[in-house]
């Protein structure tokens, strides 16, 4: 258990620096100029003085080589210094705090919705395979991942916020915002959740210690609940753990559609705005977030999987 839990923890520094490389590189090949952006936002003209251009390029090391500019930014980094935001002023410690609750609430509702509708189907549809619950998982799955996200989230702001008028549709506030938005996002993956418990419970239950379980007069739902399940639950946990953490990057669209400030938006207004310190920022927060996911995830299978024990 502790091999494991310090291996990954050691994971972390490499995928840091890469993360940080990779970012520095795109942004010193994007097109156009950091500075003359970021003032241009600011003054809210087209043509900003010269001099001005001059200084912030000073001040955000664009003169520097881009290795100066980020060993002097990583330094900063081992500090606790994550830089400020050129746009708001503001450290982008603050608009990361500011930004990650929204978004950590989203993903958490979005696994809940997912987990509590795609597990008891999937057991279901495994249990009665073939059969009409089956084949009813079978459909609603296909049109589930045919409908994109952007499309289902507009049916539900009708639905729920135009028509029936019972949920906000944009905005933050309490946890009535981000249930539409978070219905949206579970829908493609309640459907592969659901598919994924299926075959794993259908795999499960054709195992040798199944059946020993049977011949020694264990009840059929005794054999479920103690046997079959932990062990169905593991390849759904793996990819929902991982899907836990795409939800902190990828829920992009969803987030500015339903207007909600977390951490995508934040990414894609900074990249837009050319906000070099909170795009490094952002990054290091995601790949910190999906390695940590990573690390509760192998525990939690260290604890379901006799196997890993063992191996231990």
């Amino acid at each position: 258990m502790r091999t494991i839990i310090l291996n990954r923890l050691l994971q972390l520094t490499p995928v840091m620096i890469g993360i940080s490389l990779i970012t520095f590189a795109v942004i010193s090949l994007s097109p156009g100029d950091p500075a003359e952006i970021t003032l241009r936002a600011t003054l809210g003209t087209e043509s900003p003085p010269k001099e001005a251009v001059a200084k912030l390029h000073e001040e955000m090391g664009l003169d520097d080589p881009w290795y100066v500019s980020y060993l002097k930014w990583a330094s900063r980094v081992i500090s606790g210094d994550l830089g400020y935001s050129y746009q708001t002023k503001r450290s982008t410690t603050e608009e990361i705090a500011h930004a990650l609750p929204i978004t950590f609430s989203l993903a958490v509702l979005t696994m809940f919705f997912s987990a509590a509708v795609a597990i008891p189907l999937g057991i279901a549809a495994a249990l009665r395979q073939n059969g009409f619950v089956d084949h009813l998982c079978r459909l609603s799955s296909i049109i589930s991942l045919s409908s994109p996200e952007f499309f289902v989230a507009i049916i539900f702001m009708l639905v729920g916020g135009v028509y029936l008028g019972i949920l906000p549709v944009a905005g933050t506030g309490g946890p009535e915002h981000l249930i539409l938005p978070s219905l949206a996002l579970s829908i493609g993956l309640t459907a592969i959740t659901m598919r994924i418990m299926r075959t794993s419970m259908i795999e499960t239950l054709e195992q040798d210690y199944i059946r020993t379980a049977r011949a020694k007069g264990l009840g059929y739902r005794a054999v479920i609940r103690r046997h079959a399940l932990k062990n169905a639950l593991i390849p759904v946990l793996i990819y929902m753990g991982t899907q836990f953490g795409w939800l902190f990057g990828g829920a992009v669209v969803i987030e500015n559609m339903f207007a909600l400030p977390g951490l995508g938006r934040l990414l894609v207004n900074s990249v837009s705005s050319m906000d070099i310190m909170v795009v490094q920022g952002c990054m290091l927060t995601f790949a910190a977030i999906v390695v940590l996911i990573n690390l509760g995830v192998d525990v939690a299978c260290f604890y379901l999987d006799p196997s890993i024990r063992q191996e231990e």
